[in-house]
Parts: structure tokens; C-alpha cells; sequence
């Protein structure tokens, strides 16, 4: 393992990751990434993921909502492309997949989550698939045998289910806690709350300083594990895809705080700040 100290995520690292695209470009270039989730109910929380996924850069974004009632087109966004959850994970071909977000705990979900699980294809894991597997140790074994990079997004809470322990426990000693997530679950982690932390797959550990308690809204981790998905299907590795979505995403808050807007900050207000960063930070 490396130093216990973690190292502070700097713009100027994660803008090093960043390249201008080509003139000859087209969508088959920059990553399909497919967001399954959307329990009745939760529609949102995928929807988010994949507003967000689209408008960071992936070329094409498909949303699998679970809900019955699910909408076949986002008419806020119509360039997603809409499906059953089930058909989404068979008809897509994605670079990378995001799952959890708004999915639910159902036989389904189960389902889905583990079909999702063996396939070879970089996972970004959210919310209800966190929930998921800290109920199926079974799942720990499938995770262990992945090939393909896993990106685990928990907050406190999740990762204190994760660990068998209190959200007290894992406060208190949060680099203990995102080691011990680290070995248990196979993958890449961010610990999510105030000073982010993220371990990298060679077990270093980056501690991020943007954000700000406006961030605390329904939707920013949903938006979160939409931006790793879309930076993982352009072509970024794992871990620096983690490290610069958690640096953007917490600096995209910060923007909107310095306009006055630190109270009832929304999720899909920062997705928007978090675009015009990024193409700042690829243009400077």
C-alpha cells in the first residue's frame, strides 16, 4: 500500500488527462455508455446519470429504466435513447455501464445487477447496487473475478452497510474505511461526503477539497457516476476518470456557490457548470 497521507486532487493534474478531439471526429469515438436503473419512482436518478454522462462527453448514452410506467423518450433531453432495463443490457454494446442509480432492491434489480456484473465491460456502481451486494456476498465473488475496471461510488451510509459497521465507525476513520472498501469489493472507491476521498487500483489514496454543503441534494451522486461513466468511455482509465469527474463535480458546486446559489443547488444545474468547466479546462 502506499502512504496513508492522501494527495490532493489539483486541477492541474486532471487537466492533464484532458486532450482536444481531432477534427475528424464522430460519436463512435468518444464511448457508448449505458445506465440501468430507474426503479418506479426513481425514473429521475437514472435519467440524471445519463443527462449527465451525454452532456460530459460521451458520443451516445442509452437509459434501461425497470419501471413499468418508464417513459420512452426524455423530453428534456431527447438524444438519449430510452429502453427496458433488461433490453438495454442486451441490445446496447456500451464501453462502459452505470448501474444503481434509482434501481431499486427488487428480484429484478437483483438480476440485472448481477447479469451486469459478468459481463467484461468497465462498471461504474451506485447507490442500489451498493445496497445490493452488501446483501449478497455471493456478488463479492463475482467482483473478485472481474477483469474489467469497477468504479464504487458509496456515501457514508452505503459504505458503512458494505462494511458491516455504523456511518459513526466510518466517519471517524474514513481512510480505514475506504482500505477496507477497497479490498472487499475489487475496485476503484470514492468515498463520498466533505474531502472525497478516491484509491486508485494501485491503492493510493487522493483526497479531494472542492464542494460545498449546497452540493447536499438529491441527484449529485446520481449526476457523479454519470461523469465517471462518460470520461471511462472516452477513453480514460478507471482511475483517472474517478479523479477528475470527483474534482469537477465538486468544483462545478463551487461555481454555482460563487454565483449566489449555494441553497437549493440542483443536481441538474451543476451538470451544466460541470460542461463549461470541462471545456475550459480542455481549451486552456
Amino acid at each position: 500500500m502506499s502512504a496513508t497521507r492522501p494527495i490532493t486532487i489539483t486541477e492541474q493534474q486532471v487537466s492533464m488527462f484532458l486532450k482536444p478531439r481531432p477534427k475528424k471526429s464522430h460519436k463512435g469515438m468518444f464511448g457508448t455508455v449505458t445506465v440501468i436503473g430507474g426503479e418506479r419512482g426513481m425514473v429521475g436518478a437514472a435519467l440524471l446519470a445519463g443527462r449527465a454522462a451525454l452532456k460530459l462527453g460521451a458520443g451516445c448514452v442509452h437509459i434501461g429504466l425497470l419501471a413499468d410506467n418508464a417513459p420512452s423518450v426524455d423530453v428534456q433531453m431527447p438524444e438519449l435513447m430510452m429502453n427496458n432495463a433488461h433490453a438495454a443490457l442486451k441490445i446496447a454494446k456500451p464501453d462502459v455501464l452505470v448501474i444503481g442509480c434509482g434501481l431499486g432492491q427488487s428480484l429484478a434489480a437483483h438480476k440485472l445487477l448481477y447479469d451486469a456484473l459478468i459481463l467484461d465491460v468497465p462498471t461504474v456502481l451506485d447507490a442500489d447496487a451498493l445496497n445490493i451486494i452488501a446483501k449478497r456476498p455471493d456478488l463479492r465473488g463475482v467482483l473478485h473475478s472481474r477483469k474489467a475496471a469497477s468504479v464504487f461510488t458509496p456515501h457514508p451510509g452505503e459504505a458503512a452497510h458494505l462494511l458491516g459497521s455504523s456511518v459513526a465507525d466510518v466517519q471517524t476513520d474514513r481512510i480505514a474505511a475506504i482500505r477496507n472498501l477497497t479490498k472487499k469489493l475489487n475496485g476503484n472507491v470514492v468515498l463520498k461526503g466533505a474531502g472525497s476521498l478516491c484509491s486508485t487500483s494501485n491503492g493510493q489514496l487522493y483526497i479531494n477539497k472542492t464542494g460545498n454543503p449546497g452540493m447536499s441534494s438529491a441527484g449529485m451522486g446520481d449526476v457523479l457516476s454519470g461523469m465517471i461513466g462518460a470520461f471511462i468511455g472516452q477513453g480514460l482509465e478507471a482511475d483517472k476518470a474517478l479523479l477528475l469527474a470527483v474534482y469537477l463535480h465538486g468544483a462545478a458546486g463551487d461555481a454555482l456557490a460563487q454565483q449566489q446559489a449555494t441553497i437549493g443547488m440542483s443536481a441538474t444545474e451543476l451538470t451544466e457548470w460541470a460542461r463549461w468547466l470541462l471545456n475550459r479546462m480542455v481549451s486552456n
